[in-house]
């Protein structure tokens, strides 16, 4: 399989487990070793970003009301991602994904973020989704996921609920036509 580096993958109706159903998730990493990434469209209202960043010490209270944290997967709850716009670069702690998306997992991007310094747009998840060697190939093999460009729009887009059907639209498919059952040639 080619490498899905900054591709997005969308789960497909019956993947069977309810932590990714409707699921869009930016691969930050894909290789032979595995894969990462972060769910781009499951916000965690009960947990607000001003009040993760308190109590990290980090005053938010110049923040943005509707920043969100997003549940980006199943692996490490505790730990902290950045999912951002390439208008902020960090060299020493940045890695940039596309031309348009990079990923911190420092505190100083929430500082700057906190302090008005930040990137544009962003993605600020705990958790992430990850896969040992071959596993999201077998994935795929078994009708679990359809992947298309991982289009910043869509990552950043402010409608969580759309952004599952938006990636579907990339693609020319329309979600009322999706099945759960894969053919096999």
């Amino acid at each position: 399989m080619n490498d899905l580096t900054g591709k997005l993958l969308i789960a497909m109706p019956g993947m069977g487990d309810p932590r990714f159903d409707h699921s869009v998730i930016f691969l930050c990493e894909h290789s032979a070793k595995g894969a990462m990434g972060l769910i781009v469209n499951k916000p965690t209202p009960e947990l607000p970003a001003r009040e993760l960043l308190g109590q990290l010490g980090i005053d938010a209270q110049n923040m943005p009301k509707d920043l969100c944290i997003y549940f980006g997967g199943p692996v490490e709850h505790g730990r902290g991602f950045v999912l951002h716009s390439e208008d902020y670069r960090n060299n020493s702690s940045t890695l940039h994904v596309t031309d348009q998306i990079g990923l911190t997992a420092t505190l100083d991007i929430l500082q700057d973020i906190a302090d008005g310094r930040g990137p544009e747009k962003v993605v600020l998840a705990l958790g992430y989704a990850g896969w040992g060697p071959g596993q999201l190939e077998r994935e795929f093999q078994d009708n679990g996921w359809l992947t298309c460009d991982g289009d910043a729009d869509v990552v950043f887009h402010p409608d969580n609920d759309a952004k599952w059907t938006a990636a579907l639209k990339s693609l020319g498919v329309d979600a009322l036509t999706l099945s759960a059952e894969g053919g096999h040639a």
